[in-house]
């Protein structure tokens, strides 16, 4: 019998409940994995709160960034076997020592990466996969503004950024968490607790603001961000860590400077089977090659899952956090 994490109703880390769950046998087109390391993401707060609805209703076992070892495969699965190393990012269901899973949303993990590191990079390295490479696609000059620089995401878009020759801005909240963004490819990170963000974007810039403003902040940080960009800029807003962005009249983004805005969602840009390989392999390429490293900056037993929320919306954690089984 395997262990997992399930909550049995919306709430705070308190209904994060740690229970035998018998995870099946794999079906047509599924695999049956051993999870070494699961990544914690702040989208597992979203579906843990309510923010997002749970798939199939309760119990519902969260978590969707994992790493792990194929211990059996269902019928129509010929390209992978036991004992393949594989890793993988959805939605849910990832908080648990086993699990089934289609075969067709995992990839195989390349020798010179380790499972910690897959399980802390595929959620947060392909999510800055498609913001730099196909949402905005980030060239060599262009200026970029990333809110909330030292989380997981930030860490890894920040180097990647600057690999592709961005001039990357960031925000941050403390002096910690500034250096560390700074260690990252963040060539300014501006303290919002201290200084006017938009104020400081201006300064770094001479006036001349951002061609793109990476924003998974949300209601803390809207409207001002469109007012760090230039004309013609492009929002994209990933997440709502601070609360979902109200409602606001499309005429905003006229008024600011003919502005466009998109919210996208990994899940989207990676539906497809030939997207999913696409971007896996542009992330493990760029970190095999040594210009992003994948750092893990906290470990929780999966037991601890509760403390791990506790610490990432308490705003203690920075950069990757990885849930051990």
């Amino acid at each position: 019998m395997s262990k997992a994490i399930r909550i049995h109703a919306h709430g705070g880390p308190e209904v994060l409940t740690y229970e035998d769950a018998d995870p099946g046998q794999p079906g047509s087109g599924q695999i049956l994995v051993k999870h070494t390391a699961i990544g914690l993401n702040f989208i597992d707060v979203y579906y843990r709160s309510g923010l997002y609805p749970p798939q199939g209703g309760f119990p519902l076992i969260p978590g969707g960034e994992a790493a792990g070892v194929v211990l059996d495969v269902g019928s129509d699965v010929d390209w992978l076997k036991p004992g393949d190393r594989i890793a993988y990012a959805v939605t849910t269901g990832a908080y648990a020592g086993q699990r089934v899973i289609a075969a067709d949303r995992v990839v195989k993990v390349p020798d010179g990466i380790s499972d910690e590191q897959a399980a802390a990079m595929m959620l947060k390295g392909m999510t800055a996969e498609y913001l730099l490479r196909r949402t905005f696609k980030v060239k060599a000059g262009d200026t970029i503004l990333f809110h909330a620089a030292a989380g997981g995401v930030g860490l890894i878009l920040g180097q990647w950024a600057k690999h592709l020759g961005a001039t990357v801005i960031g925000t941050a909240s403390s002096t910690d968490k500034i250096e560390l963004a700074k260690a990252h490819g963040f060539d300014h990170v501006i303290n919002y607790r201290e200084q006017d963000f938009v104020a400081g974007v201006a300064a770094i810039t001479g006036g001349k603001k951002c061609d793109v403003v990476y924003d998974s902040v949300g209601n803390d940080t809207f409207p001002a961000s469109l007012d760090c960009l230039r004309t013609l800029g492009t929002f994209v807003s990933f997440g709502q860590s601070s609360g979902p962005i109200p409602p606001f009249s499309i005429s905003l983004l006229a008024q600011k400077g003919s502005l466009f805005a998109t919210r996208p969602t990994l899940f989207v840009y990676n539906a497809r089977r030939e997207d999913l390989e696409v971007s896996a392999a542009a992330l493990f390429d760029v970190v095999l090659s040594g210009a992003v490293k994948i750092k893990i900056n906290q470990r929780y037993a999966l037991s601890e899952a509760g403390k791990a929320h506790s610490d990432l919306e308490g705003r203690r954690t920075t950069g990757t956090t990885i849930l051990i089984p």
